[in-house]
This record gives C-alpha cells, structure tokens and sequence, in this order.
C-alpha cells in the first residue's frame, strides 16, 4: 500500500504542538511563566530560523516530564488536549487524512515533537502509526532526556529508513505533506512532496520545483494562495 506521510505542527494541526504546551506549561503554573516563555518563544523562532540545536531544546522541553509522575502528566495533558489541540484540528485536514484512509494507503505521521506530546493527538486523529523524538523513560518516569535518534531534518529520514525496514513498507508512489523547510530532507526523498501551508522558504522551493502546495486551514482543503 502507498504510504501518505504528514508532518503535525503547522501541518495537519493549524499550531505547533511543541510551543503550544511550553505555554500551556506556565499557564498551568507547572513552569515559571516568563523565563519559560522567553525560552520557548526563543527556541520557536530558531527552528522557524532553521538553526535550531535540537538537544538543547530537548534538554530544555523534556526536563518537566522529569518533575511529575506519569498521573499527573496524563491529567494535563488530558486538559491540554481539550482545551489547546483539539481546536487546531481542522475539517480540512480531517478530510485529507480521510482521503487516503479510504484510498487505503498507509499513514503515517512523523514528527520532532516528543512523544509524550504526540501519541495521543495521532490517536485523536486516527494514524496508527507515528514516528516522533522518545523522551527516555526509566523505572516508569521520564528521565528528562532524549532516547535515540531525534526525529528532526535528517533525523527524520533516518528514522524513517529504519522504521521502513522494520515494518516492510516502502517509498513507492509515497507522499509527504509539510510545511516546514527542516522537512526538505524528507521532502526530497518521497514519490510527492506536498508543501502545506508553508514557511517563504519552502513555498519558494516548492515554486521552483513545481510541488503541489496546499491549504489545511479551513473547512476544504484548497490550493495555496497565489502569493505563497
């Protein structure tokens, strides 16, 4: 069966998971509001920027899974869920997921959000398979830190190759759907890349490659703009 790939932030969800539970974090009192929050939206515009070190965010974003136990992690996440991502599901982007569900290819999300993040907004959307960046997990708890291979630019076609491998599945007649120029590793690699509501610079990219380049944003998948 073909395989359709999605990136999740700013891809199928209309926000990044990532930023958004830093914030929803100091919301909830669980981190210092302001220091928190000037990191975060540091760390945000320099994977934008792309010259994010991804360990040092992952040092930064995985130290409050350390600091409560599983109980507590999943009742926020929980509230997270409700009242943070649910919202930023679009009909559209449902619709695409359905698209391929029915045309009974293989999906797949794979993301450089964490795990702990991301498995239960896959499960919402209904992809049973995710490949994202493991926060380590010792006696039960997470220690804090990165286990494996982050799941992040060419991280992400490493940790495809070998889930391909593992699985059987190949790239024949793949798609990849993102909206981020840290995916043009991956972009470049698979049967279709799809630019989706893209950064300038993978809209440019995707111009000069004469990718398709779609919207998620509302009710109707729809080509980009234009201007974009």
């Amino acid at each position: 069966m073909p395989l359709a790939i999605f990136d999740l932030d700013n891809t199928l969800l209309a926000g990044d998971s990532d930023y958004l539970w830093g914030r929803f974090l100091a919301e909830q009192g669980i981190v210092d509001a302001d220091t928190y929050e000037q990191e975060n939206q540091r760390f945000y515009e320099e994977y934008k920027a792309g010259t994010l070190d991804i360990y040092e965010f992952l040092y930064f974003s995985l130290k409050p899974l350390s600091e409560h136990d599983p109980d507590t992690l999943a009742a926020l996440h929980r509230r997270f869920m409700e009242t943070v991502i649910r919202p930023l599901i679009t009909p559209a982007a449902r619709a695409l997921l359905e698209q391929h569900r029915s045309a009974g290819d293989t999906l797949l999300i794979i993301t450089a959000t964490n795990r702990f993040v991301t498995e239960p907004i896959a499960e919402e959307l209904g992809v049973p398979n995710l490949l994202a960046t493991d926060p380590e997990i010792v006696d039960g708890r997470y220690t804090g830190r990165v286990s494996g291979v982050p799941c992040f630019r060419e991280g992400k076609v490493d940790r495809l190759h070998l889930w391909l491998k593992e699985t059987g599945n190949n790239l024949a007649n793949s798609t990849f759907y993102s909206d981020s120029h840290n995916d043009l590793p991956l972009l470049e690699l698979v049967s279709q890349p799809v630019a989706v509501d893209p950064d300038e610079t993978l809209a440019s990219h995707a111009r000069f490659k004469g990718w398709p380049c779609l919207s998620l944003r509302g009710d109707r998948i729809e080509d980009c703009p234009e201007d974009q």
